[in-house]
């Protein structure tokens, strides 16, 4: 059988099986147990300055054909987020043009399609509560004008210059009586973003997850959902069982999405404590991790929906340990394991990432996202992944005897 070289922290090669394809297949139609959206990255042009600071220059055709492949397993893009490098290589210009070119190919395949909504093509780091209040809604309203979905995403200038939760509750209240359509509002964490501490008007996830609460109670007409990307499955559940009916929890949670988006389908063991008296029972799914391992989050959602919770927790349940490798800390730089693999799968035709982040992890970090996805089967194409693995490890001066070319 083919081998896998791997690379450890230490400098020590070894070898593992490489596994078979797969073999999941797309659904016939829409998935129907769970709402699934897929954070999707974004390609550059492999010969752009993708150097630090630089503006950002796309591959428009790898980008988009990523997000046809996600709409063909079934699932939603959830696009210009901060998978897609927002703050962090992608600039306004390219923003506007990723939203308007995203919502046309979700016209043109028939796809669900939610965008970023935030105040980051303001300059300045300070600017007051009003420009704050402006700013969204011009996003919101440029959004709404392509026919995608908004997701009011949390703003760091809203995080500079709220002085008290009072100070969030008018600048939600503002934005969402101004949205034509229902938003998601997200919540995201100081592991994802240092700058948002204190969020809602705490640091406590129980205050501040009241504020958000209070907010969405007094708009609910104004909101489909609320995203939580605080990776910790409680604060999740505790939302989640008081929202009002018709507003969905969108985990956001890239280190626990199995057990939340499996509810009461899986033992009780994997799940958070919960509230006896509630009646929600899951989360749905609005996930950087889907980006990166769309056909098994599919085939394992087409499982729920064929009433077999078993078969969910067989193939999605090895996938978390992979995610957290992504996402391990520094997690502001999961988005290079999103992209490698994305490069190892053949979605794009090189490891290369705007602003050049593919920088951002270590050879023997990436080893280990290989190794898991892997054993995960999250790669779809496997001798495709382990031949551009090791040429990568030749290129870096490590020398591996014997292995796939």
């Amino acid at each position: 059988m083919p081998q896998l070289t791997l690379l450890s922290d230490a400098g020590v090669l070894s070898a593992v099986e490489l596994n078979d394809v797969p073999g999941y297949s797309p659904p016939h139609g829409p998935l129907r147990s769970r709402v699934a959206y897929a954070a999707a990255h974004v390609v550059p042009k492999t010969w752009a300055d993708n150097t630090p600071g630089q503006p950002a220059e796309i591959d428009w055709d790898a980008t988009l054909d990523f997000r046809r492949a996600v709409y063909s397993w079934g699932l939603g893009v959830a696009d210009a987020m901060d998978t897609a490098q927002r703050n962090m290589g992608l600039d306004a210009a390219a923003t506007r043009d990723l939203i308007a070119r995203s919502a046309q190919v979700a016209r043109e395949e028939g796809g669900s399609v939610v965008v970023g909504v935030n105040t980051d093509h303001i300059d300045a780091d300070r600017i007051s509560l009003d420009e704050v209040i402006d700013a969204y809604k011009e996003q919101l309203h440029f959004t709404e004008d392509q026919g995608a979905g908004p997701v009011l995403m949390a703003s760091r200038h809203l995080a500079r210059a709220a002085a008290s939760a009072q100070d969030y509750r008018r600048v939600y209240q503002e934005v969402l009586a101004a949205a034509t359509t229902p938003v998601v509002l997200h919540w995201l964490g100081t592991a994802f973003d240092p700058v948002l501490e204190g969020y809602f008007g705490s640091d406590d996830w129980r205050a501040a997850s009241d504020v958000l609460v209070e907010i969405i109670d007094e708009n609910a007409d104004k909101v489909a959902g609320v995203k939580m990307s605080l990776l910790d499955a409680a604060s999740e559940v505790s939302v989640r069982e008081r929202l009002p009916e018709g507003v969905r929890m969108f985990t956001g949670d890239d280190f626990n999405y199995v057990g939340l988006i499996g509810g009461q389908d899986v033992p009780e063991a994997t799940q958070p404590q919960r509230n006896p008296d509630s009646t929600r029972q899951h989360s749905d799914a609005l996930l950087g991790a889907f980006a990166a391992i769309t056909p098994v989050a599919s085939a394992a959602i087409q499982a729920l929906d064929a009433g077999d919770p078993s078969r969910y927790l067989e193939i999605l349940g090895p996938t978390e340990q992979l995610s957290r490798q992504i996402f391990a800390a520094p997690t502001f730089y999961y988005k290079t394991g999103v992209a490698f693999l994305a490069w190892l799968n053949g979605h794009q035709p090189a490891f290369q990432m705007v602003g050049g982040l593919h920088s951002a992890r270590s050879l023997p970090h990436l080893s280990r996202i290989i190794e898991l996805a892997n054993s995960s089967r999250a790669l779809e194409q496997p001798e495709l992944a382990a031949a551009r693995w090791h040429g990568m490890l030749r290129h870096n001066g490590v020398d591996v005897p014997g292995a796939i070319a």
